[in-house]
């Protein structure tokens, strides 16, 4: 037997693999580099997540063709973390959150995050997209951008009015709206005219067109691989004894745990082979996310952009996700160099774009047209991170769809039957909780106080204690008032 043949029988989707790592390599390049530019952290960390994301989770189990590495939906957050505790403390933060996730896939927590409302995660993806927008046109006008959401939204007409009083501006302005252009006409290019990703394809363009015309635009700082990677030191750890740190590890491991299933729960419907194992798929990212932190790198999740790609490219194993990081190692360690020929505006516009595409806008009109409850869930959320933060908004969110789904499941119907004569008879079906007492209250107390009542329980699927002592509270006044006293059928199965 010949060694091809031999191969083959070894490795038979070796060809499929090889290829399709060699696509998402030239996906994940650009998207590594921008996202750790916008996070505030030099560039090369991008590509030690990506690294990461591809030798280390790529070879362990839970979904097998899902792709990890940094994502534009935790830049927000990775931001300011940066700008509050510093980058040695953003290695604590990734290692925390990292070795939680190992803990919550181990007491097989991992299935939980599929309850989670989807309204609460698109408008949380939606809300980091409003934020990730806005912060970029400031950098894709080569300006400083505020710190939080809502005064980089407030102060984009006076940045807009800098930036038109700028030659400089305007030119690095026109380099992101290009690249942000390509990419959407990329997609509508022959497919055979589509050999490279749009991204990157934009990327390449606006550097040469930078090169070529010697426009006078920031790019990337490049500081060499080994210089970039600095393990948290002792000091960074006492940043463990602070509540909000806490919080911040909280919001990392909650956030990156619930993209990454959620993106496999996606990527699971793009391809016929194995289901995701969710609690083997968290352990993986919080192994990840470990090593991450350890070399002090960006967290990691499993990013659905790189992951579709993967399929989209006719992957078979894990195989192609563990080649796309030796791709990634290999371009770091011989090719550092060519980052710095990177123009910033050029990977603002592709973080543009990136954030459009995380505001479900087509979903969002569907949604009010079919259960404005959840629409308003997701724009709430998305809101309410803008306006505050990503860990407080995402709770709004959480608390937001609990009292929807309480209030749903509080069905209470209240028949009174009043015949003229003789008792009036009223008759509860569905679920009395304190959600529905005010009104039941209300109804109770409009029946004549010289009848008699009949009160009919026997309907109730739940009763719960507040609503049984309001019962039982107007039953004693009714009766007091009236004639005769109030007749109660209780429920046999309802549960106080």
């Amino acid at each position: 037997m010949s060694l091809i043949a031999e191969q083959n029988r070894r490795f038979p989707h070796w060809r499929q693999d090889l290829t399709a790592s060699l696509v998402v390599f030239l996906v994940a390049l650009p998207l590594c580099v921008g996202v750790a530019v916008a996070s505030g952290v030099p560039a090369e960390l991008g590509l030690v997540t990506g690294i990461v994301g591809g030798l280390v989770t790529g070879l362990l189990p839970g979904s097998s063709l899902q792709v990890s590495g940094p994502a534009a939906g935790l830049t927000v957050l990775v931001f300011g973390a940066v700008d509050q505790y510093g980058l040695p403390a953003l290695g604590v933060i990734v290692l925390a959150a990292g070795l939680v996730q190992l803990v919550m896939g181990a007491l097989k927590l991992g299935r939980w995050f599929r309850a989670i409302s989807l309204s609460v995660v698109e408008g949380m993806l939606a809300g980091i997209g409003l934020v990730l927008i806005a912060g970029q046109l400031y950098a894709a006008a080569g300006l400083q951008a505020p710190a939080s959401g809502i005064d980089k939204l407030t102060g984009l007409p006076g940045a807009a009015a800098d930036a038109f009083g700028s030659t400089q501006a305007l030119t690095s302005l026109a380099l992101g709206a290009g690249t942000v252009a390509v990419m959407v006409l990329w997609k509508r290019l022959p497919k055979r005219a589509r050999t490279l990703p749009g991204a990157l394809a934009a990327v390449v363009l606006a550097t040469a067109v930078t090169a070529a015309l010697g426009l006078s635009v920031a790019t990337v700082e490049v500081s060499g691989l080994l210089d970039s990677v600095q393990p948290p030191g002792a000091g960074a750890f006492g940043e463990l004894a602070n509540v909000g740190f806490l919080g911040t590890i909280v919001a990392f491991t909650l956030i990156a745990s619930a993209e990454s299933l959620f993106s496999a729960a996606a990527v699971d419907r793009l391809h016929d082979g194995p289901r995701t194992e969710y609690d083997k798929e968290l352990m993986a990212q919080g192994a990840g996310n470990t090593v991450c932190g350890v070399l002090g790198a960006l967290p990691m999740t499993a990013v659905i952009v790189r992951s579709s790609a993967n399929v989209g490219a006719g992957a078979r194993t894990k195989a192609s996700r563990v080649l796309h990081g030796v791709w990634l190692l290999l371009f770091a360690a011989l090719l550092p160099s060519a980052l710095a020929l990177i123009p910033l505006p050029a990977l603002a516009g592709i973080l543009v774009h990136a954030g459009w595409k995380l505001i479900p806008f087509r979903g969002l009109v569907s949604l009010w047209r079919g259960h404005r409850g959840e629409a308003l869930i997701l724009v709430v959320t998305a809101v309410s991170i803008v306006a505050v933060n990503m860990f407080e908004g995402v709770l709004i969110g959480l608390a937001l769809s609990v009292v929807k789904t309480a209030w749903e499941a509080s069905h209470l119907r209240m028949e009174i039957v009043d015949k003229g004569a003789g008792p009036v008879q009223a008759h509860l079906t569905g679920n009395a909780t304190f959600l529905r007492l005010p009104k039941m209250l209300e109804s109770l107390e409009a029946l004549p106080q010289d009848r008699p009542v009949e009160l009919d329980l026997s309907g109730l699927h739940h009763l719960d204690h507040a609503c049984r002592t309001a019962l039982e509270n107007w039953a004693e006044r009714h009766s007091a008032a009236g004639t005769e006293p109030v007749k109660v059928t209780a429920p046999e199965k309802a549960v106080a």
